[in-house]
Order: C-alpha cells, then sequence, then structure tokens
C-alpha cells in the first residue's frame, strides 16, 4: 500500500490538508513569532527570508500540511511526513503552532490524526528533534515516542531520534482519543 504523505485529516479541533503556494501569507504570519522558534536549532526561521526557504522545502517536500482551525478556519500552523522508506517508517516532524495553541489540545489532536493515518501503512513514526528543543521532546514523550538515539539531522547537526511504534501508539494516550 502506498503511504500518502498528504492526506486531509480532520479532527474535532482542527483539519489538515496539503500545503498550497498559497498559504504563504497566513503560514508566515504565525511562523513570524521569534519564540516559536527559540529552542530550534534553526532559530531565526522568524525570519521573511529563511522562512522563505523553509516555506519552499515544504512545498517541495511533497509531505507538508497545514493545519486551520475549525473554530476561526485559520491557519495555525504546519506539520510535515518525510522519508517514507521500505522499513515501514515515516517520520513527522517540523511541526510548529501559533502560541496561544501550544500546551493544548490542538497539538495532541495534530499528531493524533496523523499518527492514525500513518499507522494505516506504517510500523514505526520517528520524531528527529534538537537536543535543546526541550519543549517538543517533551511534547513527543507525553504522546508516548521513547529516545531513541543521537544522530546526524539532515544538515548533520546532532539530534534526538524518538520512535513510537503501533503496537505503542495503540496503548498510548492518543489511542482512541477521537
Amino acid at each position: 500500500m502506498m503511504f500518502d504523505r498528504q492526506p486531509t485529516l480532520t479532527g474535532e479541533l482542527l483539519e489538515l490538508r496539503p500545503l498550497r503556494q498559497d498559504d504563504w501569507a497566513a503560514l508566515f504570519a504565525v511562523a513570524s513569532d521569534p519564540l516559536i522558534w527559540e529552542q530550534h536549532p534553526d532559530s531565526d526561521r522568524y525570519k521573511e527570508d529563511v522562512f522563505r526557504q523553509f516555506f519552499a522545502d515544504a512545498l517541495n517536500s511533497g509531505g507538508a500540511l497545514v493545519a486551520i482551525d475549525h473554530a476561526t478556519g485559520q491557519i495555525i500552523g504546519s506539520s510535515r511526513y518525510h522519508a517514507f522508506d521500505a522499513e515501514r517508517v515515516v517520520e513527522i516532524g517540523w511541526t510548529f503552532l501559533a502560541r496561544r495553541y501550544w500546551g493544548g489540545r490542538y497539538n495532541g489532536e495534530m499528531k493524533r490524526l496523523m499518527l492514525e493515518h500513518a499507522f494505516k501503512t506504517v510500523d514505526q513514526v520517528l520524531f528527529i528533534i534538537g537536543p535543546e528543543n526541550r519543549r517538543s521532546r517533551r511534547a513527543v514523550e507525553k504522546i508516548g515516542a521513547v529516545y531513541l538515539r543521537v544522530a546526524p539531522d539532515a544538515k548533520g547537526r546532532e539530534s534526538v531520534v524518538y520512535v513510537l511504534t503501533k503496537a505503542a501508539f495503540a496503548q498510548g494516550p492518543l489511542a482512541g482519543a477521537a
């Protein structure tokens, strides 16, 4: 079964749909907040020129999604599927949300929707996170992902790799949360 890296996924709070070129202004309005990126290895991603490259890479990736708040109809963030391979593994990453959506149910729902979709096809999901990004590390630990190893990211920087298996997800805090 082919893995669809750009599905439209709908939950109670938000919808995830494929990123489009015309999402630039709304997504940059979210991403231009420096505090979103303060623990991220690319801490200057709030700058327009840096985010333009991120946005272009996201469009070209074939796996980027935008998160839309059902209540307002506004884009509130983004996430991405990456590196699907024959070993039945996919990475979920490049996730960010507007700060007013932090710490609540939105990130959990986004991850749940993406994980449910992924586990229809794959057995494992990886999360690759900068070592200093404590917020993201706590978020993936909270949903049941476990530390796997330290490895270089796509740019050769040291990163922390977490894994969530299909079996662990089925027993974890997001299982059946819909």
